[in-house]
């Protein structure tokens, strides 16, 4: 009786992770372990000691953030939405509050470290993220399903509705 060694081939990628290379999987990795590190860092003593009547609600968000950046560890690319999250409140912040109380000499005692982490985000995401697949998954599905509903002229045409029925008493509905 003889045995042979099987050959072990790498796990089958999902075919989403073909389209990304393997570099970028692993930049968007260190991007999500950046956010574990630095949130770890500023936002869990506060989460795990802080005073009983702290209001908590950024604490909570920034804690939801870091927890959803160590599942990015292991899917980057099924987390992207947060980094996307990141770039555009990050963006909003940067245009909106930081800029104007740089350019005006106002700006408040936390402004030099906030205006520092946050610009550095505005900066890196844009390299780091996948444009391409963002576009395809995200974007050029929506279109080709509002294309659909849509003329030439950009009126929206052919909806279709959901069939409704009459309610009728002592029936049973959960909607």
């Amino acid at each position: 009786m003889t045995t042979t060694a099987a050959s072990v081939s790498p796990p089958a990628l999902h075919p989403a992770d073909r389209e990304v290379s393997t570099a970028r999987l692993w930049v968007l990795r260190a991007t999500y372990a950046l956010l574990v590190i630095g949130l770890g860092l500023t936002n869990l003593p506060e989460l795990i000691a802080h005073a009983p009547t702290s209001r908590g609600v950024i604490p909570s968000l920034l804690g939801g953030i870091w927890l959803l950046a160590l599942v990015g560890l292991r899917h980057p690319l099924r987390m992207l939405p947060l980094l996307l999250f990141e770039f555009a409140w990050k963006t909003i912040w940067f245009l909106g509050y930081g800029l104007p109380q740089w350019l005006a000499g106002q700006a408040p005692p936390t402004f030099d470290e906030d205006f520092f982490a946050i610009a550095l985000g505005v900066v890196l995401m844009p390299i780091v993220l996948p444009w391409g697949y963002v576009w395809r998954r995200y974007f050029s599905e929506v279109s080709r399903v509002l294309s659909l509903y849509l003329d030439r002229s950009g009126k929206l045409v052919g909806i279709p509705l959901p069939e409704v029925r009459p309610f009728y008493p002592g029936e049973a509905r959960l909607f």
